[in-house]
């Protein structure tokens, strides 16, 4: 009944986000239909359409599901954007001097582009544990110094001096990722990390003592749970998920090197998508890929109708504020409701 109730309350308030875009749409004196259509089309579309949509949407579910353990556990981990800028430009610059075989390379460079991801948290973690320093402001304040100190190394020491714009050199050819019919391995490595993280949190005592601390932190302190342990090891795995995410935007993505603007907004929708799907990895996964399809639709939209695709921020704004703002009023009122049933059941034994 609760996860029915969820979907209902998914579905009516992203009905409810395209309902107030369509109005505000049709003032600009463009058509809804015709926007919506070119938003399908590009986005689900063909087959080419949907392999992109998935492809776009990988960066989504890991960045996504990295927020999601983090804030289910208690830990704020905001760091999302500057964990994948290291696991991305560390997998670049590796990627042009490694000389191994190819199936051995892959793994390897994204492996290690997730190790640089969870050192990267691992600085807030070590912070929040030597000197209590509280990891929402560490982790926040470390995607600014990783992303000018990564645009610093595809700058100057990294720098290819044909390319035309700041960007280091393209990784070797071998280490490019392959893909069946458009679609990357990328995203089948995303399923994985689904299952692997769903079993982690539901399925291990480590997993059960985070979402204790999640709910309660000092119940889980007096319960038995090591707290500072669970709390360090969350931050470290999922800053190893967002490294992973930029590993493989090199790895399989288009550009094979890294740049600047590489990571485009994909550490801060990942945050976005953890918050309206309440932190649930599943439901994280979902609307990764739904956001997916928004992204990878409003390049053909704005191709084929005069709406610029940044009109699609403005819709994934509303799609939150109504997704989020719904739940939040139908637990107010479902809290109301039971309380003042319980005031008069005590009245009337009275």
């Amino acid at each position: 009944m609760r996860v029915f109730r969820r979907v209902a309350i998914s579905i009516i308030s992203i009905l409810t986000a395209f309902v107030v875009c369509a109005i505000l749409i049709r003032t600009q004196k463009s058509s809804p239909i015709e926007v919506y259509r070119a938003l399908y089309t590009y986005g689900l579309g063909s087959w080419a359409a949907f392999s992109s949509t998935l492809n776009t949407a990988t960066p989504l579910i890991f960045t996504g599901i990295s927020a999601a353990i983090a804030f289910a556990s208690g830990v704020v981990n905001l760091g999302q954007h500057g964990q994948l800028l290291m696991g991305a430009v560390t997998t670049a610059i590796l990627g042009v001097y490694l000389n191994i075989p190819s199936w051995l390379g892959i793994p390897v460079l994204a492996v290690v582009g997730g190790f640089a991801g969870a050192l990267w948290a691992g600085i807030a973690a070590m912070l929040k544990r030597h000197y209590e320093m509280d990891e929402f402001i560490s982790t926040l304040m470390l995607n600014f110094i990783g992303e000018y100190f990564t645009i610093y190394l595809a700058t100057y020491p990294f720098l290819d001096r044909k390319a035309y714009v700041p960007a280091t050199r393209l990784i070797k050819r071998v280490y490019f990722m392959p893909d069946f019919n458009g679609l990357n391995v990328a995203f089948f490595v995303a399923v994985f990390v689904l299952v692997l993280s769903f079993w982690y949190m539901k399925m291990t005592r480590q997993g059960y003592e985070s979402r204790m601390m999640g709910y309660n932190v000092e119940f889980a302190r007096v319960g038995g749970c090591a707290v500072e342990s669970n709390s360090t090891f969350v931050l470290l795995f999922t800053g190893f998920l967002s490294g992973l995410a930029g590993a493989l935007l090199i790895l399989g993505g288009t550009q094979h090197r890294f740049m600047k603007g590489i990571g485009a907004n994909f550490g801060w929708d990942g945050v976005m998508i953890a918050i309206i799907a309440n932190n649930n990895v599943i439901e994280t996964f979902f609307y990764g890929l739904f956001f997916g399809i928004l992204k990878n639709g409003a390049i053909g939209m704005e191709f084929e109708t005069s709406v610029p695709s940044e009109f699609i921020l403005f819709l994934e704004a509303i799609i939150v504020l109504c997704v989020v703002g719904t739940r939040s009023a139908i637990e107010y009122y479902s809290q109301a409701i039971r309380s003042l049933t319980k005031l008069r059941k005590v009245v009337a034994e009275k």
